[in-house]
Order: C-alpha cells, then structure tokens, then sequence
C-alpha cells in the first residue's frame, strides 16, 4: 500500500477545525484560545523547519552531524524540564541535573537497541537514530520534569516534618525517603500507564504511522513493544538518577535541609 500523500489544503481543513475550536474556548470565557493558537503556528513552523533539517540529515548520515543534531535536542529537552516545575534548583542545577539525567538514561538505551537489537547499517543510522532518540528524550523528559517538580514542591510542603527527623537523629535519605520514593512513582506513572493501555485504549504513535506507511501490522506491533519496553527503562533510570541526584543537592554536607537552593514559585 503506497502512503497517501496530504495536500496543504487538506492541512488547511484540520487547521480550520483548531480556529473553531480556539473560537469555542473564547466563547465559554476560558481564555486559552490565544495560547491555543500561538502552539498550533508553533507547531506548523517547528515541524516545517524539522523536516527541512532531518531532510538533509538523511542525505549526509554524516556521524558528526547525527551527533550535533542529538546534543541539541538534549540540551532543549533540559530547557524543558527546567521549565517545567514550579520550584526548581538554583544555580543552574535543575538544567544540570534534568540535562544529565537524560544523557546518562536516553543516550545510553538508545545507543544499546541500535547497537544490539536493531542494528542498523550503519548503527548511527539517522532515519533509526533520530526517531528514537526523540522519542526515548520526550518521554524521559516528561517522567524527570514530574518527578523533579514532586520532589521539590514535597519537600517545601513538608520542611518541618523533615527538620524534625534531622533533629531527631535520622539520616538525610531518611528524612526525605517518602518525599523521594513519591517522586520517582509519579515521574514513572505516565508511562507504566501508556504500556498498560497500549493496544487496548489507544494506538502508539509509532505503530500507527507504520501502519500508514504500509508496514505489516505484525512487523509494526514489534517494533512498538521494542520502542515501549525501551522507554520505559530509559523514563525509570532517568528519574531514579534525576531524583536522587536532586534529593542530595537539596542536603549540605553536615546534612542540613536547604531550601534557600529552591527558587519562588513561577508565576
């Protein structure tokens, strides 16, 4: 089956449909149908530019290009992250934590299924590479922004409960532990949720567009259980690291609760 190809009026249509939409919000006085519409020209614009850029990515496959394309997506998932929570470290250290977490979780699955499960030719492959790393990057991203923005907002909430387990005599990983572990749970709840209902509630994205594309639903249900299972382990090791990490960053080495390393909340 060859994909259909889509014309801009036909793009025009769906966008007609978000403008009725953006109006409706207006009407009912909700007042997002001016943010409605700066996201949907940001959409076509950011897509558009994508294109052109994975375009002439995948004429070169150059390695050196690959890799600059993938430090800047990992460096604008860390802007994302940061700017995701409402208390965040000081100092840079949200960007810093958010940025290495994800190095240290996303590079590192995506890097192990090119080069032992799917293999490639080669292993940088960008029409592989890419699309994975964006998708192991977005999830990850979204599990560590949760699981940060918890623990912070935790933590401010619970100040004086954990000031008296440190006056007490507890460990600072004890003082914090229920904090903690609530954090790592909600960052991994989005996407232990997406695995649950995959299939059943709804159609991952991946296996859809192959599906569009004229793959075999069997070759394209592989290839989604492969892109769930590794985003999973890439979403839960990168909030376990960006948790701890932070958790640590919030205790000074005589083990002193410091929450003047918490910024105001975002208004």
């Amino acid at each position: 089956m060859q994909l259909i190809d889509l014309a801009w009026w036909q793009l025009a249509l769906a966008a007609g449909l978000v403008l009725a939409l953006a109006a409706c919000t207006q009407l009912a006085r909700l007042d997002i149908g001016k943010t409605m519409l700066i996201a949907a020209v940001r959409t076509v614009v950011q897509l558009s530019l994508i294109g052109l850029v994975l375009e002439a990515l995948f004429s070169v496959a150059a390695l050196p290009w690959i890799a600059l394309m993938a430090l800047v997506m990992l460096l604008m998932a860390g802007r994302e992250v940061t700017a995701r929570q409402k208390r965040r470290l000081t100092g840079g250290w949200a960007f810093g934590i958010g940025t290495l977490s994800m190095f240290i979780s996303a590079f590192s699955v995506t890097v192990l299924t090119l080069v032992a499960i799917i293999g490639p030719e080669p292993w940088y492959a960008p029409q592989y590479a890419i699309p994975l790393l964006g998708m192991m990057l977005g999830n990850t991203m979204t599990g560590i922004a949760v699981g940060l923005d918890r623990l912070t907002d935790a933590v401010w909430r619970q100040r004086a409960l954990i000031e008296n387990r440190l006056m007490l005599g507890h460990r600072w990983q004890e003082a914090i532990g229920e904090a903690r572990r609530d954090a790592m749970r909600s960052g991994m709840i989005p996407i232990i949720n997406g695995m649950a209902a995959a299939g059943i509630v709804s159609l991952p994205g991946m296996m859809t567009g192959q599906i569009l594309a004229g793959a075999a639903p069997t070759l394209a249900v592989k290839y989604q259980i492969l892109i769930m299972f590794t985003i999973t382990v890439g979403t839960g090791f990168g909030t376990l690291v960006a948790v701890l990490a932070a958790s640590r960053r919030l205790f000074d080495e005589r083990e002193r609760l410091r929450l003047d390393r918490l910024s105001t909340p975002l208004k």
